[in-house]
């Protein structure tokens, strides 16, 4: 156990929200879900509506977690964050000491920065950007390539992933993109069979230059260009940071940077995201989403909760996971366009929080990171809600939806379009949550009271998913500063990766026929494989 100060189960706020949480608002009662609980829990910025009426809060509730984040001095931390502070840390351990300032990336236009550190990296994400326009008009001069094969995993797949899918819509050319993944050599050649590779470019992604599954998925396309009798120097691009093994102007077209203050599952907005995002959609595109990312930037910063969406949605959540006891949240975009946007948010979420030590390096008593999962609406109602309902776990729900659909196509049917069928769901889902359903016959019963909010807005726009990416990343750290726990760092990845290549190495040196020095664990699965016909 921590005797910090910053030791979440100590502070005064968590010990009345404890004690709170023992009744907590019944939202069955008609005389307390009212149509003015809906109008009075709303909070708004960039664009975004929060409501949150139908969570379990009152104004009890609420002011305890205001006391929570003062206490945490969690805006406070922010701001420290997006100056520049090393915040990527474990004091008394190694570990990677670092700043966090992916948010450096989209103060371009505005040079709001308060700290040098800031700026010079804010300089530096720009330089990228400048250097990313003119090569994009050098190869529209050339005009040849209209594809592009993205190359990465994890930081470097999901979230450029996830803003393509987004913004399809806006695409106005017969510019694609495909990406490769998994290491499962089907991924890449379901692509390859795709692609032409003569038309395309190829930008493989790795902070490090290392990454085992971007390194082999790099050396399978190698390995069609030349079958096919391409220059692959020509074509391929890379994005990792400088000195790495990629930073090679030999083996690549060009090279664009990060930085050891980005985190992959930070860096949509740095050129991971950016160089398919202005290849796909043009450069205009790519610096509205900056935009949008920078507005809820600052909007992290407000120290009224009211303004401050990033803080309040977190502050819901720790209610909901640390007093509630509810281990999981579904994340459901009423948005087609949003498919891939809960896998992302998953990474960032569970690969931020995912700790079970504080930043002093002690084991916490406590529960961190929840689980996030989740699919499109309206296709999850015929899947998972059913368990959302009237299943004995209880997951809160968070829902995204916009009154304008993206593309403009629709049709009205019996009186309402598509969009208003849409919307109209959305709605019913989180009124039949928190109120339920009384009723004599049990397996119609529905007991109600299961949280739910809504981020609503006008229209999915660059802008606006800007917007939303900048505020789930500060939701996430948000609840780290809170938790006092490390959002920033990734060691619980690295065990499997070193037993990957312990068994890497078995395979090898049995086709090798090379002696090597025996071990029973892994042994065990290989001869699980061996006997495989």
């Amino acid at each position: 156990m921590s005797n910090s100060n910053n030791y979440f189960p100590a502070f005064s706020a968590t010990k009345l929200l404890k004690e709170l949480s023992e009744n907590p608002i019944d939202l069955t009662q008609e005389k307390n879900f009212t149509s003015n609980r809906i109008k009075q829990y709303c909070a708004e910025a960039c664009g975004y509506k929060l409501l949150y009426g139908t969570e379990r809060v009152d104004e009890k509730v609420m002011q305890a977690l205001v006391q929570l984040a003062k206490e945490s001095a969690a805006v406070e931390k922010m701001q420290a964050m997006q100056n520049g502070a090393i915040v990527n840390k474990i004091h008394h351990h190694p570990c990677e000491n670092r700043a966090a300032l992916h948010t450096a990336t989209r103060d371009l236009f505005e040079n709001s920065n308060e700290t040098q550190q800031a700026k010079e990296a804010a300089n530096l994400a720009k330089n990228e950007v400048e250097k990313l326009e003119k090569f994009l008009k050098e190869i529209e001069k050339e005009n040849h390539f209209d594809q592009l094969i993205s190359i990465g995993i994890g930081g470097s797949d999901l979230g450029p992933r996830a803003t393509y899918c987004a913004l399809k819509t806006f695409i106005k050319t017969d510019k694609i993109v495909h990406f490769i993944s998994n290491v499962d050599p089907d991924d890449a050649a379901q692509v390859l069979g795709q692609a032409n590779l003569k038309k395309a470019l190829v930008v493989v992604i790795s902070k490090s230059g290392t990454t085992l599954e971007t390194k082999i998925n790099e050396e399978l396309v190698r390995a069609e260009f030349k079958k096919q009798g391409i220059d692959a120097t020509k074509q391929m691009i890379s994005i990792t940071m400088p000195q790495t093994p990629m930073d090679d102007r030999h083996r690549y077209r060009e090279t664009f940077y990060i930085w050891d203050w980005i985190g992959g599952r930070y860096s949509v907005t740095s050129m991971v995201g950016g160089f398919m995002l202005a290849f796909a959609f043009g450069i205009d595109t790519f610096k509205e989403f900056l935009k949008g990312a920078h507005a809820m930037d600052k909007t992290a910063l407000a120290a009224d909760i009211d303004k401050n969406l990033p803080l309040l949605l977190a502050l819901l959540s720790i209610w909901n996971h640390n007093f509630l006891n509810y281990s999981t949240t579904a994340l459901i975009p009423y948005s087609q366009a949003l498919l891939r946007y809960p896998a992302h948010i998953q990474q960032v979420a569970m690969e931020s929080n995912g700790k079970s030590i504080d930043k002093q390096g002690k084991f916490v008593d406590f529960q961190t990171g929840g689980i996030i999962w989740g699919e499109p609406g309206t296709n999850g109602q015929h899947s998972f809600f059913q368990l959302l309902h009237q299943g004995t776990a209880i997951t809160p729900v968070t829902m995204i939806g916009y009154k304008e659909s993206q593309s403009g196509l629709d049709i009205e049917i019996e009186g309402t379009t598509s969009q208003e069928k849409l919307l109209a769901n959305l709605f019913a889902q989180s009124l039949a949550l928190a109120i339920g359903q009384k009723s004599n016959n049990p397996n119609q019963y529905f007991s109600g009271n299961r949280p739910s909010n809504i981020l609503l807005a006008n229209q999915l726009t660059p802008f606006s998913l800007g917007a939303l990416l900048s505020l789930f990343e500060h939701m996430v750290a948000f609840q780290g500063f809170i938790w006092n726990i490390n959002s920033f760092d990734q060691e619980g990845v690295q065990l499997g990766k070193l037993l990957a290549n312990k068994i890497i190495d078995r395979f090898a040196a049995k086709k090798e026929k090379i002696a090597k020095e025996k071990d029973p664990l892994v042994d065990s699965y290989l001869h699980h494989l061996d006997q495989l016909s």
